[in-house]
């Protein structure tokens, strides 16, 4: 069985409903290295593939080839197979994609609000992971504390914690005001 990303179930999806299969443009979370990386793997795995551009029909570009052409990129069947979607005419394959080896559909391959929904976790190492870390300390932290751990001013501590933890991990902060340490904020369990 093929284990997808949210992101990648996300582009398949976008380019399934594309007559031509086109998987541009990326989410608008997917920028730089990071697309770069995702689409990688997809290419390496059989997904996607580079096409040629047709400049006619203002079709976005994954890259230029140097020579005033582009490529763009394009789902495959093995892409579509991924997220459980059966090629319906083998005629709108893109010029140039592969035929992919006939496969059971993915069992459990999340499709409608489910595949557009991603659940994002911070990465190791950085200031917001050592927030969270913080705020799930059995005492909390204060702001002058996690500024001091992070280096950061009173007012980005406090939109981390709306912005990235409660709104985007869908974390639910709280805070108390504890006698000879201020307010403190914490992490609910």
């Amino acid at each position: 069985m093929t284990k997808l990303s949210d992101t990648q179930t996300i582009i398949l999806s976008r380019a399934a409903r594309n007559e031509d299969r086109i998987a541009l443009p990326l989410p608008d979370s997917l920028r730089g290295g990071a697309a770069t990386k995702v689409v990688g793997a997809m290419l390496a795995k059989g997904f996607l593939e580079e096409v040629d551009a047709d400049m006619r029909k203002s079709e976005s570009i994954w890259r230029e080839t140097g020579d005033g052409h582009g490529v763009t990129l394009a789902a495959t069947d093995a892409g579509l197979a991924a997220i459980g979607i059966e090629p319906e005419d083998a005629n709108t394959v893109p010029a140039g994609a592969t035929d992919a080896p006939t496969e059971e559909p993915v069992q459990n391959a999340p499709t409608g609000p489910e595949a557009s929904h991603k659940t994002r976790t911070p990465r190791e190492g950085t200031k917001q992971a050592t927030l969270i870390t913080m705020l799930r300390a059995p005492d909390g932290a204060t702001i002058e504390e996690i500024m001091a751990a992070t280096d950061w001013q009173s007012h980005t501590v406090r939109g981390a914690m709306s912005g990235a933890l409660k709104k985007k991990l869908g974390l639910k902060v709280n805070s108390e005001k504890v006698e000879n340490r201020g307010r403190v904020y914490h992490i609910e369990r």
